[in-house]
């Protein structure tokens, strides 16, 4: 066995190699860039090498710097995690001729597989189902047209060293094939070092089923269930669960069949996934084969009680598997969510910035939280926003469910906008719950995008009550104080008016031991709690049901965080009510004389200049942000007057690239 593992990745799937390597009695090596020197991954490890700027190629993807310290520290293994170096053979071949093992399949399989083009030709061979498509790759925007109508319309541009939803465009027409080509192509160069993008067809409603394999060098190849990836954005998944609420045992037999088949073909080794789309009738075509760690990988690990980890590490020092395929078996039911640094209420913007509160849901049998941060850490430009993934499981689907869906009440970050309100809200969805999924599911249900009002709840009634209780706490507090400077105790109003999303609540609450009693016009309340002021999540119980809710002070204001929902609420008595509705509300500035940017990030390119007429959907410039390209477009016709920004330049939020007559 391996005596030092270097992890040549960052983040939480550092983290997680890093927890398991510890288990085994494995020393680790991290390595960071200038941006990462204090970073989770860091402190965890036994030593640590800076290998180079923040810019990813210039360390993550430094092949050279990275070799180096694997030689100043005397590593024996490699482990890539995902992303950066995992699926890159060159890389794989330099350790081979240095005598370091890599922690993953061979050269020969990362090259053929991580292609998405020669996997196909290789897929095809081996008789796995395709999806129709030419395959080759695409060496002009009229070629790429030709080809999509031979096809028909819609196809799907993929970059062929294409990964994690970059590089793909959907197109439905001519004008959508050339724009999509150009952006593939772009983004793939840019993530990849490889612009070639390829076009096949695209299966309409699909839903995107994916299996996990564990091969060893002895030739044994097991595979282990399904996981369900279709609830995506932008081809980047968001949810995962396994196994898959769609599937049945024969459908996943055949898929299990097909992907052992696919391994085998290219002499697989460690751990892979092989991902699939499947149509509504439950014909499934390849998608592609990922030689490496699959970032929902956990799912997996909780319903068949395996470590991925351990075994790519076991297979790397070459043991064989000590189970065959009959001894799989799928316990239960387990659900990933991905929690990012973006704003939902802003088309999902990447948000950056310092973590100045983080505290996840306690971990136990049901949850496990795998992050790369801790409070005080910083979420940066450079890499992907992920803050961490939170997993839960159960007996049953429903109660994997519902486990998420406290546990994301309960997950507290400030400093940085998040998506776990927008998490919260595909969890409670009534399709979500009944199973009925495609990746079209976002497009479908949030059409116009994510607004604030598909955060508002069915039933303000719980954030009343907690708003009048966490208002009664306050001006208890204030009562005490005031009645030790003035040697009296102050009486204390208990009937308030609770002011929250233009509605009106009137509310009596009284303390009492362990919680508190409520009256509204709707009927008696009791909440069981023991929350305490400051305490930034208010846990109780309310008429049986346990319940978390986030309580921050904003100005006089208290802001409550509840199953996607926030609220701002105030809580005053009837006079000052009466007064509040007389107080003039400020008007927001008006920006639509100018092209603001959306996020943080460098002006890849202007396609307009001053005095240039600009019509409606018409492209304005290219920001690039977490390595993706976003494409922002005029939303009225106009004329340009001013370019306030250059090609080249980082940008930050709302700081103005155009302005127009």
């Amino acid at each position: 066995m391996f005596k030092k593992i270097l992890i040549a990745n960052r983040g939480e799937i550092a983290c997680r190699i890093m927890r398991t390597a510890r288990e085994m009695g494995i020393k680790t090596v991290a390595v960071c860039s200038e941006a990462d020197t204090r970073a989770l991954h860091v402190e965890m490890a036994d030593e640590t090498v800076m290998i180079g700027p923040p810019v990813a190629a210039e360390s993550y993807l430094n092949v050279a710097n990275i070799m180096n310290a694997i030689k100043q520290t005397r590593a024996d293994a490699v482990h890539p995690g995902y992303g950066f170096l995992s699926e890159n053979a060159s890389f794989a071949k330099a350790l081979k001729k240095a005598g370091i093992a890599f922690i993953g399949p061979g050269p020969k399989a990362i090259t053929v597989m991580g292609d998405k083009i020669e996997s196909k030709k290789v897929a095809i061979k081996a008789g796995i189902n395709t999806v129709p498509g030419d395959g080759g790759a695409l060496s002009s925007a009229d070629e790429a047209v030709k080809v999509a109508r031979k096809i028909g319309y819609p196809v799907m541009l993929k970059a062929s060293a294409g990964g994690g939803g970059k590089g793909m465009r959907i197109a439905r027409n001519d004008a959508e094939c050339r724009d999509g080509l150009k952006r593939a192509s772009s983004e793939a160069e840019t993530a990849f070092g490889d612009g070639r993008v390829f076009v096949e067809k695209y299966i309409e409603h699909p839903r995107h089923i994916e299996i996990q394999i564990l091969a060893d060098s002895a030739g044994n190849t097991v595979y282990l269930g399904e996981r369900e990836c279709s609830i995506q954005r932008r081809h980047q998944k968001v949810i995962e669960e396994a196994p898959s609420p769609f599937l049945d045992s024969d459908t996943r037999r055949a898929m299990g069949t097909q992907a052992v088949a696919l391994a085998k073909a290219v002499g697989y080794t460690s751990a892979g996934t092989v991902e699939f789309i499947v149509d509504q009738d439950k014909n499934f075509y390849f998608l592609e084969m990922n030689t490496r760690l699959q970032v929902e990988h956990p799912v997996t690990e909780k319903i068949t009680g395996l470590d991925l980890v351990e075994w790519m590490i076991r297979i790397a020092a070459g043991e064989s598997l000590t189970f065959g395929q009959d001894d799989v078996q799928l316990n239960g039911w387990a659900m990933e969510a991905r929690v990012y640094a973006e704003n939902p209420l802003r088309n999902f913007m990447p948000s950056t910035g310092r973590l100045t509160a983080y505290r996840p849901p306690l971990e136990d049998e049901s949850l496990r939280v795998d992050t790369g941060v801790c409070e005080g850490g910083e979420i940066s430009i450079f890499y992907d926003p992920m803050i961490a993934k939170v997993i839960s499981y159960g007996a049953t689907r429903e109660l994997a469910r519902a486990r998420m869906s406290v546990a994301l009440d309960e997950f507290h970050i400030r400093g940085v906008q998040h998506n776990i309100g927008f998490l919260a809200a595909l969890m409670g969805h009534p399709r979500f719950a009944e199973g009925r999924l495609s990746t079209d599911f976002i497009a479908e249900e949030y059409p116009d995008g994510f607004h604030a009002q598909d955060l508002m709840p069915d039933d303000p009634k719980l954030l009343i009550c907690v708003a009048a209780c966490v208002h009664r706490a306050y001006q208890e507090r204030a009562s005490m104080i005031s009645g030790q400077i003035q040697g009296r105790q102050r009486v204390v109003a208990d009937d308030w008016v609770v002011l929250m999303h233009g509605g009106k609540y009137d509310v009596s609450v009284t303390l009492r031991d362990g919680g508190y009693d409520l009256s509204l016009k709707s009927g008696s309340v009791a909440i069981q709690s023991d929350w305490k002021i400051g305490e930034a999540l208010f846990q109780g119980d309310i008429e049986g049901r346990r319940f978390c809710i986030q309580v921050e002070r904003v100005g006089i204001a208290y802001r409550l965080t509840h199953a996607g929902a926030e609220a701002d609420a105030l809580v005053m008595n009837a006079r000052t009510a009466e007064l509040q509705a007389l107080m003039p509300v400020k008007v927001a500035p008006d920006t639509s004389k100018f092209l603001l940017s959306p996020m943080p990030g460098l002006l890849v390119s202007l396609s307009v200049g001053p005095g240039q007429e600009v019509k409606f959907g018409e492209e304005l410039a290219v920001v690039e942000a977490m390595k993706m390209e976003n494409v922002l477009r005029a939303e009225q016709d106009g004329v340009v007057a001013a370019v306030r920004a250059k090609a080249g330049e980082s940008l930050t939020v709302d700081q103005v690239i155009l302005e127009f007559e």
